[in-house]
């Protein structure tokens, strides 16, 4: 009867969301009434939901999201990611599709002190579109890096997704930031690689490239002394920043919150230093406001919604039928891809975690599945719901953020259909090599 339970508030969950409703309160609700029809009881129901939302709030853990959402703001309110993107334009001046290439590495940068791919994927649209047009890049070409290139914000720590995958399956936010390094910038190397292989067979995709002859007048400009110095403290405080904050978790000396809130002092003192000043201030504040309390009112829900699978045995009886299914861990593993990738086109990745995780963790771990390897792996292939049609929801803030109102959909998905294979091949070999994402945590 449990699971009966169990089941039909999963099925009332996904009818809610489709039918319009906030997924926080449709799981809220959902759970809630599953454990009131189980015990048959409103007030066990009730004490499970106050008890929940305590248990879940003054976890020290949370703190980390609000904390690096806070740097991530400062950093993006301050102007850096301009210096990132001006000065890889000067050192790449003699690489194929070097915008291309710039892209990439500049959302690298960004992206490990922003951890949020949608304000990657805002900013690059704004800053590296315009300039890929100036030089005659294909639109598709430009506009497929930077679609693609957002997707290394949350995989590239510090990343919320992992922080809230953490949270939910018990596992360590340090470990799982140090096991997203090197798939991370094996997926960078493939991205740069297969822009510089398009532009050199494809040289109309990438006008620019500045051949090793080029009279100096076809080199990108060096800015003025000012204009540089700016640039340059804005890199080397990203280079700083990053240096602090995941080295101090992975040489030992700090924790996860407390590498969170010297990142956040340091990210306001970078964003002053750049000419921040008081609105500029407040209006980062505000917008990791607007982040975090979505995320923590999600994180509620989730916990109650963990609570009710628990007790009513789903973790035993969906793996049971995976494995009735035939095949072992692998087909398992593919039809919790295909979920997941289903999911990326209709709904953001946090949600799809707090939906997905507390049933597809244990039943990836009770086949033998690393838990670190596994939560890298998801993390890519949720991100690459999220290039894939008709609702890819990185698309659309490309869309929305791109100055040309030109710019189709249908061009941001074809230009970003190659980084789909290879965020599913860097997916692939995670799986297949754990040793990629476990061997920096040294397990």
């Amino acid at each position: 009867m449990s699971m009966a339970i169990v089941g039909w508030m999963i099925v009332a969950l996904i009818l809610s969301v489709l039918a319009g409703f906030h997924i926080a309160v449709a799981m809220a609700l959902c759970s809630f009434i599953g454990i009131w029809l189980m015990f048959d009881n409103m007030q066990i129901a009730l004490s499970m939901l106050g008890t929940s939302a305590f248990e879940a709030i003054r976890s020290p853990t949370f703190v980390v999201i609000p904390l690096f959402v806070l740097m991530g703001d400062f950093i993006s309110q301050s102007g850096v990611a301009r210096d990132l993107f001006a000065v890889f334009d000067r050192l790449l001046r003699r690489v194929p599709g070097r915008l291309v290439t710039t892209t990439v590495l500049g959302n690298v940068l960004f992206g490990a002190v922003t951890g949020v791919s949608v304000a990657s994927a805002a900013v690059f649209s704004r800053i590296a579109y315009p300039e890929m047009r100036r030089f005659g890049y294909a639109r598709s070409y430009a506009l497929g890096s930077i679609v693609g290139s957002a997707c290394l914000g949350m995989l590239i720590p510090p990343s919320v997704l992992m922080i809230v995958w953490a949270v939910l399956t018990e596992l360590s936010v340090g470990a799982l930031f140090l096991a997203g390094i090197l798939p991370g910038l094996l997926l960078a190397s493939l991205f740069i690689a297969y822009g510089i292989l398009r532009a050199v067979f494809d040289p109309n995709a990438a006008p620019d490239t500045v051949p090793l002859t080029a009279p100096a007048e076809t080199v990108p400009a060096a800015p003025g002394t000012r204009a540089l110095r700016g640039e340059m403290l804005g890199v080397a405080g990203v280079l700083a920043l990053i240096f602090v904050v995941i080295g101090s978790i992975w040489g030992g000396v700090a924790t996860p919150t407390e590498a969170a809130a010297v990142g956040a002092v340091g990210a306001l003192i970078l964003g002053v230093a750049k000419g921040m000043r008081g609105p500029e201030i407040r209006a980062a504040i505000a917008s990791s406001a607007r982040t975090t309390a979505p995320i923590l009112f999600l994180l509620v829900a989730a916990t109650m919604y963990s609570r009710l699978i628990a007790m009513g045995g789903a973790i035993n009886q969906i793996q049971d039928a995976i494995l009735g299914l035939g095949g072992g861990a692998w087909v398992a593993v593919l039809l919790m891809a295909a979920i997941w990738i289903v999911m990326g086109t209709m709904v953001d990745s946090v949600s799809i975690i707090l939906l997905t995780v507390p049933i597809f963790a244990p039943v990836a771990t009770g086949l033998g599945i690393d838990p670190i390897a596994f939560a890298i792996f998801g993390i890519i292939v949720i991100e690459t719901g999220l290039l894939t049609p008709p609702f890819g929801l990185l698309v659309f803030a490309v869309r929305g953020s791109v100055p040309d109102r030109s710019v189709r959909m249908g061009e941001i998905f074809r230009g970003g259909a190659p980084y789909v294979g290879m965020l599913v091949v860097t997916a692939a070999l995670v799986l297949i090599f754990p040793a990629l994402a476990t061997w920096m945590t040294g397990r």
